[in-house]
C-alpha cells in the first residue's frame, strides 16, 4: 500500500509539473512575473497584499485561492487591482492548496499581457501548497508571530520551498510570549540564507522592503536563477 501511494503521488506531481511548465511558458510569453504567496490561515496574506499593492508602480494582478467564499478577492478588488477567484470547494473537491491545473483554469480570465506582476494568493495551509508548483517564478511565505517559534521545525518543506520568509504581526510582540530570535534561528536552520522580512501588515511597519521586493520581482531583479 505504501509503495502504491508513493507511485500515485509521483504521478500526480509529474502531471502537475507538466501543466506548471505550460503555465510558466504563458507567463514568460506575456512578460509577467509570478509570485506564489503561501501561509497558514490567518497569517495575514490578504492584509499584506492590501498594504503592498496599492500604488506599487507596476501593473499587478492577483489570483485568489480559497476553499469557499470571495471575501479576500473582494478586498483586493477594492484596490482596483485585477483579481480572479479560484474557489476549490465548488470546482475542485475542496482542495487545501492550489495546483497548476487550478491556476491554468483561471488564466483566461486574466489579461496577462496587461500585467507586470501576478501574485497567486494560495489557500491557507503549511503543508500541501509547498508540494505543488504552479508555474511561478518565485515563492514567498508569511508566518505570523502568533503561530509559535517551532513552525519551521514542524513544517520544514514549506520554509525550504520559499525564497522569502515574511514574519508578520510584529506589532503584537510586546503582548506575546514569543521569542523572535528563536523563530529566525529555526528558519535559518531549515533554510540557510533565506531572505527574511519583519513586518506588521496592520500598521504598515516594514512594508517598504516588501514593496521593493515585489517591484524587483516584477522587473525580474529578484527572481531566483
Amino acid at each position: 500500500m505504501h509503495r502504491t501511494h508513493v507511485k500515485v503521488l509521483e504521478g500526480v506531481l509529474d502531471a502537475n509539473g507538466t501543466i506548471a511548465q505550460a503555465n510558466r511558458d504563458d507567463f514568460d510569453r506575456a512578460g509577467v512575473s509570478v509570485v506564489n504567496l503561501m501561509s497558514s490561515p490567518g497569517a495575514g496574506k490578504t492584509t499584506l497584499l492590501e498594504k503592498s499593492l496599492w500604488g506599487l508602480g507596476v501593473r499587478a494582478g492577483v489570483l485568489e485561492g480559497d476553499v469557499r467564499g470571495s471575501l479576500d478577492a473582494e478586498r483586493i478588488a477594492a484596490l482596483h487591482v485585477p483579481v480572479v477567484q479560484i474557489e476549490t470547494g465548488s470546482a475542485f473537491g475542496g482542495e487545501c492548496h492550489l495546483d497548476a491545473n487550478m491556476v491554468r483554469s483561471a488564466l483566461p480570465a486574466l489579461e496577462l499581457d496587461e500585467l507586470d506582476l501576478l501574485v497567486i494568493e494560495n489557500v491557507g495551509n503549511l503543508v500541501c501548497p509547498a508540494e505543488f508548483r504552479v508555474g511561478e517564478d518565485t515563492r514567498a511565505m508569511i508566518i505570523s508571530v502568533t503561530e509559535g517559534e517551532d513552525k519551521p521545525l514542524k513544517y520544514p518543506l514549506m520554509f525550504r520551498a520559499c525564497d522569502v520568509v515574511i514574519v508578520n504581526k510584529i506589532d503584537l510582540l510586546p503582548h506575546l510570549d514569543f521569542d523572535l530570535d528563536k523563530l529566525l534561528y529555526h528558519v535559518e536552520a531549515v533554510h540557510p540564507g533565506v531572505e527574511t522580512m519583519l513586518v506588521s501588515a496592520r500598521t504598515g511597519e516594514g512594508i517598504g522592503p516588501v514593496r521593493d521586493w515585489l517591484v524587483r520581482v516584477a522587473t525580474r531583479e529578484a527572481v531566483p536563477a
